[in-house]
Order: structure tokens, then sequence, then C-alpha cells
């Protein structure tokens, strides 16, 4: 499986697949922003909405698929202001349950972080859920835990849980 970049006609085109993993990611607890149960309507909705953000180049979205299903994604949120053109924050890491511990997801980081060094982004920022797998994966390939922020955002079941703040160096930095 190999992620693609979308462009934003080919995430209009995948939204319903998109939307697919959305709802199987919410559903399994990720904490992504959204409550459970998450209806598909509202997660299509949600991706296309996107979609502005991709044509601007201020989101970049990848899909991986096996066969004609969407089955992961990841994607770069850049910031517009002037004096943060050298970062971008990592969002909506999704694998689906079913190809989950086949390391898609260390893929899709991968292809995030190589995509944001040929982009010129030395620095990569991102939250997780404490203690989910999702951190787990992110201290396993190299992340640091800048802290750690409590009760920041409502679990799937509407919990309020505590949030871990991340940051990688994708690329020197010249501090001059």
């Amino acid at each position: 499986m190999t992620a693609v970049r979308l462009d934003a006609a080919q995430l209009l085109d995948r939204a319903e697949g998109l939307a697919e993993l959305l709802v199987d990611t919410v559903a399994g607890g990720a904490s992504i922003g959204f409550l459970a149960p998450l209806d598909r309507a509202e997660a299509v909705a949600w991706w296309r909405e996107r979609a502005d953000a991709v044509a601007a180049g201020h989101l970049a979205v990848w899909a991986a698929h096996d066969g004609g299903r969407v089955v992961g994604t990841v994607s770069l949120a850049f910031p517009g202001k002037p004096n943060s053109r050298h970062r971008a924050e990592l969002v909506k890491l999704m694998v689906h349950h079913d190809v989950r511990g086949q390391g898609l997801g260390r893929r899709l980081l991968d292809t995030a972080e190589r995509a944001a060094v040929a982009a010129g982004v030395t620095l990569l920022h991102l939250d997780t859920e404490t203690d989910s797998p999702a951190e787990r994966l992110y201290r396993a390939t190299g992340w640091t835990r800048a802290g750690v922020i409590p009760a920041y955002a409502a679990s799937p079941q509407g919990v309020l849980r505590p949030t871990s703040l991340y940051y990688k160096q994708v690329a020197r930095v010249d501090l001059g």
C-alpha cells in the first residue's frame, strides 16, 4: 500500500472513502476531533470542506489504498504566517482497523516527513491523546514530547482527556 498525495479534485473524488476511514477511526476510539457515533454524511462533508485548503496549498493530504478502498491517510497543515513557513502540523493520521499492525502508520508518517522536507519545512508538530496507540507510534519514530495539557480534548465518547504535544526536527536548521 503506497500513499498518494491528493489534489483538490482527487480529494473530492475520494471523499466517500476517506469518510469511511474517518468513521472507522472514530468508532475505534481515536480522539481526532469528532464525537461518536460519527455520521457518515458529516464525515463526507468534512472531507469535502478540505478541498479548498488543498487547492490553496495550505493542506497536503495523502491517501493509502488497498484495492479501491482507502485504508490510511495523513495530512500536513501549513500555517499562513510569514514567521512560521518553516513548520507544519501533522494532522489526521488514520489507519483502518483492518490493516493496523502492518506498518502503514509508520509509512504514512514517513511520507509526510519526507514531503515536509521537500517543501522546505524543518519542524513538524502535532497533538495526540496521551497514552494512546498513536502516542506510542510517535515516540517510536523519533518525535519528542514537549508537554501534556490536561483535559484538553474530548474522546469520541465525550470524556475529557489529556493531550500530548509533540515535535520533530525533520531537517537541519541554520541558526545563523
